[in-house]
């Protein structure tokens, strides 16, 4: 099964890093500047943020279904990040490096299925989870902090 990571689009968020942050926090976003590397991955870029570097911890919602699995949850968006574009089958280094929970949705938006796996063994996770014809696409969370990771769909 050929599957496709989706980063999120960079236009969610170029905005925002021009608000102060008094601005920043009405959004519900503050900015922070990287002081470790692992620790502060972008969902835009699919990379973690260098040391040093600007970012934006912003409140996104990433299951906007009207069920009971609609979600928000706290993303980094790196400052100057690139949208990634990974190749069909290809996991990005910043979730092979991380415990990872996957969810799968039906077209509805319910959950159908779920896992906890090493980044190390994604592939198998998210293959095995899109066999099912009952799931429509994958969310990725880091396990760890929670927090929404990358959107999987079908490549095929």
């Amino acid at each position: 099964m050929s599957f496709q990571i989706r980063a999120l689009p960079r236009a969610a968020f170029a905005p925002l890093f021009d608000l102060s942050d008094a601005q920043l926090r009405a959004h519900g976003a503050v900015r922070r500047v990287v002081d470790q590397k692992p620790g502060f991955p972008c969902r835009v870029s699919l990379e973690d943020a260098e040391v040093g570097e600007r970012v934006l911890l912003v409140n996104f919602e990433h299951q906007a279904a009207a069920t009971p699995y609609r979600a928000r949850h706290a993303v980094f968006v790196r400052e100057h990040a690139l949208e990634a574009q990974p190749a069909v089958g290809e996991i990005p280094e910043v979730l092979r490096r991380r415990l990872i929970s996957v969810r799968a949705f039906d077209a509805a938006g319910m959950m159908v299925d779920a896992d906890v796996v090493d980044g190390q063994l994604l592939e198998f996770a998210v293959t095995r989870m899109l066999a099912n014809p009952a799931a429509a696409y994958l969310h990725l969370h880091n396990a760890k902090p929670g927090c929404y990771a990358a959107r999987v769909d079908r490549a095929d």
